[in-house]
């Protein structure tokens, strides 16, 4: 690269994480402003009590159900908005954090995603169910493991999302203290989509997105995916379910996918999409990456496989599709 593409490069780059940080912008501001309101009359504390007994089952405090549940609703970053208004008042070990943050990659954006997914031929109700509960299944998992064995039980601290000084400044500041927060946290998130971007430009040019898709198409062929789709599949676990659902129904249009076909496809999609952006930004936050990337893999081909042995019997047209 000459000295003059360097800037070429690097402004690209910038110019393209700025339209990303606007888009998410657009996402994580409304968030944290209904949830700075919901503070400021209490509703939090009355939703986290009202909470509290289901999240007691899954070993995760109050408040990781208000943040797990804003992301089921509005996405990652509306997740991650409400972690940044909640971030004085969680507790919680890496073990817990980690539990939060592999539910939040297998289950968010519901209402848009699952629209998506069953355009693409699978049951709406089913798909959210089944994504929602092995989140469900595999947050408590993972946070009754770590307490019961003590592994990553060490407390984390949230206060660097909003900056310590910040936001002790921000509690006697009133509003005004709340918006330099608030900026605080815009802006990490913006260094955070370009580290983002350049990590991801790299890895294309490297050749490395690609060698990951080659090694990742087998491991979707042992779960019981028909070879035809497992390509397209693979796609869409790296990229995400939009672009994923997108290319299984042009895909199926030429190809005539069978209902089982699209129904194991997109139940892959649905489980385990993103895995390169979305996990890169939970380990960023502070998650383990054993349990949000290689746990959350695992469970996923679990699951198909199981799936796949279940719609075996009527494998030519009876699976759930779009309902």
């Amino acid at each position: 690269m000459s000295s003059n593409a360097v800037p070429s490069y690097l402004f690209a780059v910038a110019l393209r994480s700025w339209r990303l940080f606007i888009t998410v912008t657009k996402i994580m501001l409304p968030v944290m402003v209904v949830v700075q309101i919901a503070q400021e009359f209490g509703l939090v504390d009355l939703v986290g009590q009202f909470i509290a007994p289901a999240m007691a089952l899954l070993n995760l405090p109050p408040e990781a159900g208000i943040i797990w549940a804003t992301t089921l609703l509005t996405g990652i970053y509306g997740g991650i908005a409400s972690l940044s208004g909640l971030a004085g008042t969680l507790d919680m070990t890496a073990g817990q954090f980690s539990a939060l943050c592999a539910m939040m990659l297998i289950a968010h954006s519901i209402p848009v995603e699952q629209a998506i997914v069953r355009k693409a031929g699978a049951g709406f109700g089913v798909t959210s169910l089944l994504r929602i509960g092995t989140a469900a299944v595999y947050g408590a998992a993972v946070s009754w493991a770590c307490y019961l064995t003590g592994a990553l039980a060490d407390p984390i601290s949230f206060e660097w999302l909003r900056g310590s000084s910040v936001a002790a400044g921000g509690a006697s500041a009133g509003y005004l203290g709340w918006i330099q927060a608030t900026a605080f946290s815009l802006a990490l998130t913006y260094i955070i989509i370009l580290a983002l971007v350049l990590v991801l430009d790299g890895m294309d040019r490297l050749g490395m997105t690609r060698r990951i898709t080659r090694a990742l198409t087998p491991v979707l062929r042992v779960s019981g995916l028909d070879p035809d789709v497992a390509p397209v599949t693979t796609v869409g676990v790296l990229l995400g379910l939009t672009y994923g659902g997108a290319l299984i129904i042009e895909e199926a249009a030429k190809q005539n996918f069978s209902a089982r076909t699209r129904f194991l496809a997109l139940s892959w999609l649905s489980l385990s999409h993103s895995l390169i952006e979305d996990t890169l930004l939970m380990v960023a936050l502070g998650a383990d990456i054993w349990i949000v990337l290689v746990g959350r893999v695992a469970i996923t081909l679990a699951i198909v496989a199981i799936l796949a042995r279940v719609t075996r019997r009527g494998q030519g047209t009876e699976a759930p599709v779009a309902a």
